[in-house]
C-alpha cells in the first residue's frame, strides 16, 4: 500500500475515533458564557446607574421626579418618546443649552437604557394652588375651544393624558414645565415636534394655558 494512502487511512481512523466533548466540559463552557454575558449586562446597568446619579439626577431626580418644577419629570414617560427627545437634543434638532452637553457623548444604546429606566418608574401627581381652574383645564383638554379654534388635547394625547409611543405622557407633569413648553411652541423656539403644537399653543390664552397645565399636573 502506498505510504500516502496508509497515512490518510490512519488520519481518518483517528478522526473517526475522536471522542466528543465531555458533558462536564460543555457545561463548564456554558456556565462561563452565561457568566460573561451576565457580567456584561451588570456592567452596562452599572454604567447607566452611574450616569443617572452623576448627571441626570441633578435636574430630573434619582427616580425621575424633577428636583424643580421648571424641569420635566421623566418617571413613567413613554419610552419611544424619551428616545426621540434625547436623540433630538444630541443632534441639536431640539435646542437646549442645558441638555446639549449632557447628551453629546451618549450612544443610542445608552439612550435606550436611560429611556427604559425612566419609563419603568412610577409618576407622581401634583397639587394645584387654584382648584377653580381645574374645570377650565379639563374642558380645554377634553373638548378644546371651538370659538378660538383650539382642538381637544385628548384627541392626540388620550383621554387620560397618557400619550402614545411617539407623543408624551402629560399626566402628572409639572405645571410650570408644561407652561414653558407651550410658550416655546408658541414662539417657535421648540420646533422638533409636529406643527400641530405650534397652532394649538398660539391659540391658547394665558388663562387657558395655566388652566390646562394645572389640570394635567394633578392627573394620576
Amino acid at each position: 500500500m502506498p505510504a500516502h494512502v496508509d497515512k490518510c487511512r490512519k488520519n481518518t481512523q483517528i478522526h473517526n475515533h475522536a471522542q466528543p466533548p465531555h458533558p462536564m466540559k460543555l457545561r463548564t463552557l456554558a456556565l462561563v458564557g452565561a457568566f460573561l454575558a451576565s457580567s456584561a449586562v451588570w456592567a452596562a446597568d452599572a454604567a447607566v446607574d452611574n450616569l443617572i446619579s452623576s448627571r441626570c439626577a441633578t435636574c430630573h431626580g434619582a427616580e425621575g421626579h424633577a428636583t424643580s418644577p421648571i424641569f420635566p419629570s421623566l418617571a413613567g414617560q413613554n419610552r419611544q418618546y424619551l428616545i426621540k427627545q434625547l436623540q433630538d437634543f444630541r443632534s441639536k434638532k431640539r435646542v437646549s443649552e442645558t441638555m446639549a452637553p449632557q447628551v453629546a457623548d451618549l450612544s443610542d444604546e445608552t439612550i435606550a437604557a436611560l429611556a427604559d429606566f425612566y419609563a419603568a418608574k412610577k409618576p407622581r401627581t401634583h397639587r394645584v394652588s387654584d382648584a377653580d381652574l381645574i374645570p377650565v383645564g379639563r374642558y380645554i383638554f377634553t373638548k378644546g375651544n371651538s370659538w378660538s379654534g383650539v382642538p381637544a388635547c385628548a384627541s392626540c394625547h388620550g383621554e387620560n393624558a397618557a400619550g402614545t409611543a411617539t407623543l408624551p405622557r402629560l399626566a402628572g407633569q409639572n405645571a410650570r414645565y408644561l407652561m414653558s413648553q407651550l410658550k416655546d411652541f408658541n414662539q417657535r423656539t421648540r420646533n422638533n415636534d409636529n406643527e400641530a403644537m405650534h397652532l394649538v399653543a398660539s391659540r391658547l390664552t394665558e388663562l387657558e394655558t395655566k388652566a390646562v397645565s394645572d389640570y394635567l399636573s394633578q392627573l394620576p
